[in-house]
């Protein structure tokens, strides 16, 4: 869900022409305005956090934005990709995940155990690097079992656009306290965030971040080195994500690249993650269940598949889907619904929003991955916070917004400034209320 004068990411079902000019240069954000960041220091792993920002979608030049799909959107999409760090050990029964003294903290095969020092074609994670590993479908933080509670966080304030007007360090303090009280322990975000003194505030709150270093289609896959580099000493990182619902948006290169040259980028992107960070899982965006049978099998280098997916009050098969495709690790990228009812008049309806929160994540919470069973890590809703930017003039707090195939509660309408669970204010609207039951009881 996003447009701009830089095309970057997009909601659940986006077609986003890229036509808008090139991405646009990184701007650093390990400043006070988080950017889409530059390249920072190199240093060593820590694997504690994560945070992921919320994002937008729009179309370029009136083309639908899928998911959010504003017909009238300035700019296309910008997608955050994710990296993630960590070679993986591939194998059935014989990858073990944990803490071993030097071997990659990444594991994958569908027996896999959580051992306590396996060693470096196991899986185990190197000494002196806190331990992020894969046992079958779970992900595992210092051996246990971590569940995503998260929202998409792409803090825009009013009157401002993406990426430019991105402000990760202006709302920092509000917004990851409200964060910490609702339960939230992750955030993922649309373009990468390389703050320190923001990652250093969400990691004291225990909120993680997926952070995204790959997401635009005239990017070469090679600057996902120093973005990977610049933070993957830091303990609230917990993976890298490539791309947004690609699939879709061909990384906003749609009209300049097939599904089959996005999705090599993607592998290439991947594998220099891989080199770089041997200790954080690289993640990727798909959107919805077309066609990804055949890019799981593709992309190997990925640890953690995301999918977007708006089906209204539930999440319908997708949790047998999924375990029928794949047995490595799924969480959902987006999911949730927007706080206008597009019918009749149209009006705002949060108790709607409110019903279909409660109602996804409730499913999300039972059908979580255990040793025992469950098939998903859990999940992000989209979004954290309204973005005015995204179909209209960014001062106005615009409706609108179509998207193919199905869609949120309860118009099938994606009005894409509304989706905040908190408003741009950042008051609390009864979907914070509803999350905050399920995560904070």
């Amino acid at each position: 869900m996003l447009s701009a004068s830089r095309p970057r990411w997009a909601h659940a079902l986006v077609l986003v022409v890229a036509a808008c000019g090139s991405e646009g240069a990184d701007s650093n954000n390990t400043g006070g305005s988080a950017g889409s960041g530059g390249a920072g220091p190199t240093g060593g792993v820590s694997a504690t956090g994560g945070n992921g920002s919320g994002g937008s979608k729009a179309s370029s030049g009136g083309s639908k934005a899928s998911s959010g799909g504003v017909s009238a959107g300035t700019g296309g999409r910008a997608t955050g990709g994710n990296s993630s760090g960590g070679a993986v050990a591939t194998g059935g029964a014989g990858a073990k995940g944990g803490n071993g003294s030097g071997g990659k903290s990444v594991a994958t095969g569908g027996a896999n155990d959580a051992g306590s020092g396996g060693d470096a074609e196991n899986g185990g994670a190197p000494a002196g690097v806190s331990g992020i590993s894969i046992r079958g479908r779970e992900i595992l933080v210092d051996g246990e079992p971590f569940h995503i509670r998260g929202v998409n966080w792409n803090p825009v304030p009013k009157g401002e656009n993406h990426p430019d007007g991105l402000d990760y360090a202006g709302f920092a303090d509000q917004d990851i306290a409200l964060m910490k009280a609702a339960g939230i322990n992750a955030v993922r975000t649309y373009e990468r965030l390389e703050n320190r003194t923001v990652l250093d505030k969400l990691h004291a709150a225990g909120i993680y971040v997926f952070s995204t270093v790959y997401g635009w289609w005239q990017d070469p896959p090679s600057v996902v080195t120093a973005r990977v580099n610049a933070v993957k000493d830091h303990p609230a990182i917990l993976a890298w994500v490539l791309g947004n619902e690609w699939n879709y948006n061909h990384l906003y290169g749609e009209g300049s690249l097939t599904v089959a040259q996005t999705r090599d980028q993607i592998n290439q992107a991947a594998a220099l993650i891989k080199a770089a960070d041997p200790d954080h899982p690289i993640s990727t965006i798909y959107g919805e269940f077309d066609g990804l049978a055949d890019n799981v099998q593709a992309m190997p280098d990925i640890d953690l598949w995301g999918i977007n997916t708006y089906r209204g009050l539930s999440h319908g098969t997708l949790f047998t889907q999924w375990r029928d495709l794949a047995e490595k690790p799924m969480y959902l990228g987006e999911y949730g619904a927007d706080a206008y009812d597009s019918r009749g008049q149209g009006q705002v309806d949060v108790d709607s929003q409110a019903l279909a929160v409660s109602s996804l994540t409730e499913e999300l919470i039972d059908n979580y991955a255990t040793a025992s069973g469950g098939v998903t890590l859990g999940g992000f809703v989209f979004e954290w916070a309204d973005e005015w930017w995204k179909a209209g003039q960014p001062d106005v707090h615009d409706t609108g917004g179509i998207a193919p195939g199905g869609g949120p509660y309860p118009d099938s309408t994606f009005n894409e400034e509304y989706w905040g669970i908190v408003d741009i204010e950042r008051n609390p609207r009864p979907a914070y209320d509803a999350l905050k039951q399920l995560y904070a009881p």
